[in-house]
């Protein structure tokens, strides 16, 4: 499971007018604000943006000054695989070590979607045990048994981190993961499509 919310994407005005810098083409810019805020560019910026982003990222460096901002509430097993991107990208992610304890466990704090009916059986076994030490520890504060849920907990409880990116980062993470055994990859780099001309500047390579 993951859920990507709140995206932002910043700056693509900014990026263009620099990408024009270095022939000085200003006057050519056709891009503006629609009427409900959103930037669009125009054929002329559109068109120069594509080869750009095909040329090479030696040339399409300002696609590296469009920014995203998301939510994403994902497993722990999926963010110890994100967590390879160190380049370019800043996440502030939800505490698991101090607010574990902060409300009960239940089985949707957890991915389980590709479990097979026996498996989330015991699942659901697992999930009440740390209720269970939850519940003590509440009473107790014993590190004992903060331990016991720190170390039980699955690598599947989902957690929820702020991330920034950059349309070259997304670019990097859309091939390397495009084609991932985990569902979650294929899911997110289905949101990248979704991006503010994703399809052009992210994944030109199979629009073109």
């Amino acid at each position: 499971m993951i859920l990507l919310e709140r995206t932002s994407v910043m700056n693509l005005e900014n990026a263009m007018r620099g990408a024009r810098n270095p022939m000085n083409s200003w006057a050519r810019m056709d891009s503006g604000y629609d009427e409900e805020g959103n930037y669009r560019l125009g054929p002329n910026d559109l068109d120069l943006a594509k080869r750009l982003r095909k040329a090479g990222s030696d040339h399409r460096k300002f696609i590296r000054q469009i920014f995203v901002s998301v939510d994403i509430t994902a497993p722990l097993y999926w963010w110890k695989e994100y967590d390879t991107y160190k380049v370019a990208t800043v996440a502030n992610s939800t505490s698991t070590m101090h607010k574990i304890h902060s409300k009960p466990f239940s089985i949707d704090d957890f991915s389980h979607d590709h479990m097979t009916e026996g498996t989330l059986a015991y699942m659901e076994t697992v999930v009440e045990k740390l209720e269970e030490i939850r519940q003590r520890y509440l009473e107790t504060k014993s590190k004992e048994d903060w331990y016991d849920m720190i170390q039980l907990l699955p690598s599947s409880y989902n957690q929820m981190r702020t991330c920034t990116f950059n349309y070259e980062t997304l670019v990097n993470i859309y091939f390397a993961r495009r084609n991932h055994k985990l569902q979650e990859w294929h899911t997110f780099c289905d949101w990248i499509a979704t991006l503010p001309y994703g399809k052009e500047l992210i994944i030109a390579e199979e629009t073109e």
